[in-house]
């Protein structure tokens, strides 16, 4: 089995939005073997600005994601420049890429499972952030193909307050005058820069700073920290990360024909067993959240992540404490029964 990124081909996809992605294809990766029985498939799907060797560093022998136990893949969402997405998209780049929707994502995902693999049931739905939405999604839309779901620091509708962080940092971006309305012919690294800049702000808490964590990952200062920051998104294409920014704005269980808009209805609707595991220092996806979500679903615990990085606590191997909290509720999940 090949571990390097791999493509499923999606043909003419219908979006939620009634437009067609021609030659849509899902980009993925996978860890382990998948069982006789089709029972040991843990779907973990990527994150805002991740891919799939980001997730992959929990896949590991001896770690709660092992290998030789798991059949772990690991799609990446749309927009991420490996699935399809404005940068590289043939007939549909740049501004002509159709809006995205989660629910885009994880029903390509769900063709990914049963036409590659004939998997009708995974054993774990598992994300962080953007990726804890996605596993969202899969467990409200399809309970009967979820067993378990865990779903660190995200929501299953972006909040009000979220939407308002995201158009903060997407209006970074968009006063880059070299943005041109998304018909650029160079990078806007100015707007990048601030994009990534104000990001940080919101990334991390304020304990975060005020402790002087920053200096432990090697940064002199606070200001070390968001030139990192602004050089990593200069590194993205801009009408992805506002393809991927759309689709987590609009980021909705209840948004669609099956629940119409009735979230409380859509979590009562998952039948996994579930731990939700908000950050207690996060600044957009709070405990506060997740602890309404918890309240309506049928099995699910509420386990709040203690920790003074804020969001970014949760992210798959960034803080070797609440990587353990994390990898602890996994086993508790997949070890059950």
């Amino acid at each position: 089995m090949t571990f390097e990124t791999q493509h499923f081909a999606l043909g003419d996809f219908e979006l939620e939005s009634g437009e067609v992605l021609g030659g849509a294809s899902l980009a993925y990766a996978t860890r382990g073997e998948l069982s006789p029985r089709r029972d040991n498939v843990v779907l973990f799907p990527t994150y805002y600005t991740g891919r799939h060797c980001d997730n992959l560093k929990l896949v590991a022998p001896g770690r709660a994601l092992d290998p030789r136990r798991y059949f772990v893949v690991v799609p990446n969402l749309f927009g991420n420049g490996l699935s399809s997405s404005p940068s590289q998209h043939a007939s549909r780049g740049g501004t002509k890429f159709p809006s995205i929707s989660l629910l885009d994502n994880v029903v390509a995902q769900q063709r990914l499972l049963t036409e590659r693999w004939g998997v009708a049931r995974v054993a774990l739905a598992f994300g962080w952030s953007m990726g804890a939405q996605q596993a969202y999604h899969h467990a409200a839309l399809f309970p009967e193909r979820v067993e378990r779901l865990l779903a660190v620091a995200g929501s299953a509708r972006t909040s009000t307050h979220n939407w308002v962080f995201l158009e903060g940092v997407k209006a970074a971006l968009l006063a880059d005058a070299g943005f041109n309305g998304g018909d650029y012919e160079t990078p806007p690294l100015r707007g990048l820069a601030a994009f990534g800049r104000v990001y940080a702000g919101w990334a991390y808490s304020q304990a975060f700073f005020r402790e002087e964590v920053y200096a432990r990952l090697g940064y002199a200062s606070a200001a070390a920290l968001l030139d990192a920051w602004a050089r990593d998104h200069q590194q993205w294409d801009a009408n992805d990360l506002l393809t991927m920014l759309s689709s987590w704005q609009r980021a909705d269980i209840s948004a669609n024909s099956k629940y119409r808009g009735d979230l409380a209805a859509a979590l009562a609707a998952i039948s996994a067993r579930a731990i939700i595991m908000p950050v207690n220092t996060d600044l957009y996806f709070p405990p506060e959240d997740s602890r309404w979500e918890v309240a309506h679903m049928q099995h699910a615990e509420l386990r709040v992540l203690d920790s003074n990085w804020g969001h970014v606590a949760g992210g798959p191997d960034r803080n070797p404490d609440a990587t353990a909290f994390v990898e602890a509720a996994i086993r508790d999940l997949l070890e059950d029964g």
